[in-house]
């Protein structure tokens, strides 16, 4: 599914880890993943994203924050951090590859 809505996008990020999210949500079905990446956000990746669903950047504020939302997951994260979290339905944890996929 991503990869019909990214084409020609170029992501220049790599994922240097994974872990499960300090903030719990497993008992409502969803299960969120923090992502380290190899430099922090930047205003353009946040922008490369936004074929990915509802898309909300709010760069006004001193910590600019994006939001993704679509049926099976959300992707949240703030510019200039070096970090993002993406929460996915239990029965659609392969968006968690996806994601992966793409940013590799």
């Amino acid at each position: 599914m991503w990869k019909n809505y990214l084409k020609g996008t170029k992501v220049k990020m790599k994922i240097l880890g994974k872990q499960p999210s300090r903030e719990k949500c497993a008992e409502s079905g969803w299960f969120a993943t923090d992502y380290l990446l190899d430099q922090p956000i930047d205003r353009e990746f946040i922008l490369s994203l936004k074929p990915l669903g509802s898309f909300v950047y709010l760069d006004m504020l001193k910590e600019p924050f994006f939001k993704i939302e679509s049926d099976y997951y959300m992707i949240k994260g703030v510019q200039g951090k070096d970090y993002f979290r993406i929460a996915v339905h239990g029965k659609h944890e392969e968006e968690l590859e996806k994601l992966e996929r793409f940013l590799g």
